[in-house]
C-alpha cells in the first residue's frame, strides 16, 4: 500500500506505541508523515536518544492510533500493528524531516528556527533521528 494511501497518513497526531523488553507498552503523540521517497513506510522525526528510540532498538513492534496533540485517542479509533526503524544517517534523518516538513508546513519549521537561536547564543542541538514505520494496512480486528 502507497503510505499516501494509508488512513494514518492524514491523520494530525498519531499515538506511537513502543514496548519495553518486558512488553510493558509506552504510547507518545508524534506526528507522522507519508515518506517522500515513495516507499510504503510512514516516519517520524524525533530527538536522539529518547524512550522511544531505546525501545525501537530492541523491540520493533510498533502500535499507531489517531489521536489528539496531547495523545488522548477518540474512543473506538482504530488501532494498526507495525514494527518501527530508526534511522541516524544524516540523509536519512534529512528525508525523514523533508517528509514532515511537506505535511505539517510551517509548525514543522519552527523547530528549525528555534535551532538557529538557539545556536547563535552557544546551545547546541540535540542529534535527530528518523523512525521509518513499515504498518499494516488495516485495523487490528477489522
Amino acid at each position: 500500500m502507497e503510505p499516501s494511501r494509508h488512513p494514518l497518513a492524514t491523520a494530525k497526531y498519531v499515538q506511537l506505541t513502543t514496548f519495553r523488553r518486558n512488553g510493558t507498552p509506552v504510547a507518545t503523540p508524534v506526528w507522522v508523515a507519508p515518506a517522500a521517497d515513495g516507499s510504503e513506510h510512514l516516519v517520524v522525526i524525533t530527538v536522539d536518544d529518547t524512550g522511544k528510540t531505546k525501545r525501537l532498538g530492541h523491540t520493533s513492534r510498533v502500535e499507531l492510533r489517531p489521536c489528539d496533540m496531547r495523545g488522548r485517542v477518540a474512543e473506538g479509533a482504530p488501532s494498526y500493528r507495525g514494527e518501527g526503524a530508526v534511522v541516524r544517517d544524516a540523509a536519512e534523518v534529512a528525508a525523514v524531516r523533508a517528509a514532515v516538513v511537506a505535511k505539517y508546513g510551517l509548525p514543522a519549521r519552527f523547530s528549525d528556527l528555534v535551532d538557529a537561536v538557539t545556536s547563535r547564543v552557544g546551545i547546541r542541538r540535540a542529534a535527530r533521528a528518523g523512525i521509518l514505520l513499515t504498518v499494516e494496512p488495516t485495523p487490528v480486528g477489522a
